[in-house]
């Protein structure tokens, strides 16, 4: 198996820890996307999107979209499972997921971040701003979800699952860029739990190939 992918893109993020989790043995294929090595006829020829990460299984099929391939990942490798066993657990999870994937993370990806600055000609203070802003307002909007469900160790129930998947990456990148965290008690507990996790530890970007940092 392969996974494209760049060390601080956080659905890239996302699939590692999935991987970590499960314990699964992949080869690590690096995709610069400040350099524009996803715009690349190489790249082209792997992922008609563009868009990291992709994930290529032993037979050669290559997948996109980081949930696509972690729920892939959950049916095809089902031990240690990152969805809960019932169908209102499972949307519960998803639900969480999404709010990270869907709601916050698009606004404040690279290639948004540089239209501000490149197109629209945005100061660098301007767009961290905005960058702060819509994570922050994504981020409360998660601690009243988890403030809802019953207490757990991670955001839903004693396993990591989907939800801490999508969030670690969003925290260590809204860390970056100086997001105010302060007041998100579920949110933040969730987050240290994970990151006592050797699975989380060892996909985060300081342990990948291609870190600059």
């Amino acid at each position: 198996m392969k996974l494209y992918n760049y060390f601080r893109s956080s659905a890239s993020f996302r699939v590692r820890i999935a991987l970590e989790l499960k314990g699964l043995d992949y080869d690590y294929v690096p995709v610069h996307l400040v350099k524009g090595e996803h715009t690349q006829d190489a790249y082209a020829a792997v992922s008609a999107s563009q868009l990291v990460p992709t994930f290529e299984i032993d037979s050669g099929e290559r997948l996109g979209q980081s949930m696509a391939i972690i729920e892939y990942l959950d049916e095809v490798h089902p031990q240690h499972p990152l969805l809960p066993p019932d169908a209102l657990g499972r949307a519960r999870v998803r639900a969480l997921a999404q709010l990270v994937a869907c709601e916050i993370h698009p606004l404040n990806n690279l290639r948004v971040l540089k239209y501000l600055v490149r197109q629209l000609k945005v100061q660098e203070d301007a767009k961290s701003a905005w960058y702060r802003h819509w994570v922050r307002q994504g981020l409360e909007a998660f601690e009243r979800e988890l403030s809802q469900l019953p207490p757990s160790t991670y955001c839903y129930g004693s396993t990591p699952t989907l939800a801490d998947c999508c969030l670690v990456p969003q925290i260590f990148n809204g860390r970056r860029f100086d997001v105010d965290f302060s007041g998100l008690a579920r949110t933040m507990a969730a987050y240290d739990a994970c990151m006592a996790h050797p699975a989380f530890q060892k996909a985060q970007p300081a342990n990948c190939p291609d870190n600059e940092a």
